[in-house]
């Protein structure tokens, strides 16, 4: 049977060429374009129309489908002005990563399959092992978000502190801000809601360690058997870190587990500032960390670290008869043997060539100019009499509502902020949503990309205050 030639190389090279200077040009010109793209009615149109042709198409035709159709709509997350959720700060130096990873397919799963690869991609995990203050022991693997992140460490967890008798009486501790990945993971491994006590936060949201240590007391009373606390490092609501160092001597003192899901708030730890925010995150066990998130990369780049390697090896080892020739690496450990996948992409690459590139010094950088730019932002909202400061300035976030009347009913404050919103994410300029917080909708900045300005802050704060919403609201009150 003759072989199958389906590359169409030389077409591909040529459309290639074109959408990578066409990408460049887009990432030189983010300021310049709407931050919100709404999706044509004609390009739904004709994407519903679509099907799977039994023979292929013209391959021209798909590539200005997929320009026209498909990621002409897409929200620019990578965009100056993403002030929503937790905005992506992807760089070219990440996508070039991406580009060159894919381009060659590497399986990542041991040390045979790409040598190179595999020696980074551990390299890269003992740094991040070493700026957590890790011991030597520590481990880790890349994995493809926050998510699958904290599913990890919490089997590591599990398997580490439980035995099959004590789950049914298991209980774990997390805060009222705790990232919703976590309930989704015990979920996942089999807790009941009944087995997550949810422990209060102060008034700047971080978990109340007198709260805690009083819900460990009520359970062990109960004959409970508490296993583990999931602090946070820069909650996804106010960027709030957790009493780091107080959770960890609870958990040392009743030989709990420590969890830190540092998804977003991790990368500080490239910050000689934002490093003494975390201090205790060398007490936990696990450690989960978005490069993604606040280190310029590209989705699809997360660590999960333990202080322990071996307890991933307990969790997650495997050796069936078929991977026996590919096992190599010098102490018997691939990275199959420290998370669920088998089949892996080299995750890590892009990082490095980002790390290469710039060098560690601009990371923190980064860090510092995100931080920098909450802070202007809720100074220059202070200034205004009908700006109220929620939750101020925390790890590049900062929380606020337009208050035209302080008599006005929370349920119309919560209208006003909602319909300030739409109108600033609507206009293309800015993207800004809202959250709940103690009962109340707020909205909420999150200004961490490298290439916000302080006159983004400022120009979007002050269209923000001259929304309908915010003419309405005032005639109302006055």
């Amino acid at each position: 049977m003759t072989p199958l030639n389906l590359n169409h190389s030389e077409e591909v090279q040529s459309l290639m060429e074109d959408f990578i200077a066409r990408a460049v040009e887009l990432y030189g010109g983010l300021s310049d374009q709407p931050v919100s793209r709404p999706i044509k009615s004609q390009s739904l149109k004709r994407l519903k129309a679509q099907a799977i042709p039994a023979d292929g198409r013209d391959i021209k035709d798909i590539y200005r489908e997929m320009l026209d159709d498909v990621f002409s709509s897409a929200i620019l997350l990578q965009h100056p002005r993403s002030f929503s959720c937790i905005p992506s700060t992807a760089s070219l130096l990440s996508w070039m990563g991406d580009i060159m990873t894919n381009a060659y397919n590497p399986h990542a799963s041991c040390q045979i399959n790409a040598p190179a690869a595999d020696l980074i991609e551990k390299k890269l995990i003992r740094w991040m092992c070493g700026l957590a203050g890790y011991p030597k022991t520590a481990g880790g693997l890349f994995v493809s978000g926050g998510s699958m992140a904290n599913l990890t460490a919490l089997t590591a967890a599990r398997d580490d502190r439980l035995s099959y008798e004590d789950r049914d009486r298991a209980v774990i501790y997390v805060s009222d801000q705790t990232h919703s990945s976590v309930a989704k993971g015990l979920h996942i491994l089999g807790f009941r809601r009944d087995q997550i006590r949810i422990v209060a936060t102060d008034a700047l949201f971080r978990m109340d360690i007198a709260a805690l240590h009083a819900a460990i007391s009520q359970d062990l009373a109960a004959r409970k058997k508490p296993f583990a606390v999931v602090a946070s490092a820069g909650t996804t609501n106010t960027g709030s870190i957790d009493p780091l160092v107080e959770i960890g001597a609870l958990c040392r003192s009743y030989d709990m587990w420590m969890h830190v899901d540092g998804a977003f708030g991790a990368s500080a730890l490239l910050s000689e500032e934002g490093r003494k925010k975390l201090s205790g995150i060398e007490f936990s066990d696990s450690l989960s960390w978005d490069a993604h998130k606040w280190m310029l990369q590209t989705y699809g780049c997360s660590a999960v670290l333990v202080r322990n390697q071996s307890a991933l090896v307990h969790s997650f080892a495997a050796h069936p008869e078929y991977l026996k020739d590919a096992e190599s690496s010098a102490d018997g450990v691939e990275f199959w043997d420290l998370g669920p996948e088998l089949t892996r992409p080299a995750r890590s690459l892009k990082l490095w060539i980002t790390l290469q590139a710039l060098g560690s010094r601009a990371m923190g950088q980064v860090i510092d100019h995100g931080c920098a730019m909450a802070e202007l932002a809720e100074n220059l909202l202070r200034k205004s009499p009908h700006w109220e400061i929620v939750s101020p300035a925390q790890l590049g976030i900062v929380n606020f509502r337009y208050v035209p009347d302080p008599t006005t009913p929370n349920s119309i404050l919560d209208r006003i902020n909602q319909a300030i919103s739409r109108e600033i994410t609507e206009s293309g300029f800015a993207q800004v949503f809202t959250t709940e917080l103690r009962g109340n909708k707020v909205l909420r900045l999150c200004a961490i990309h490298p290439e916000t300005t302080e006159r983004d802050i400022c120009e979007t704060i002050e269209r923000m205050a001259h929304t309908q919403a915010v003419s309405k609201a005032l005639q109302a009150a006055g």
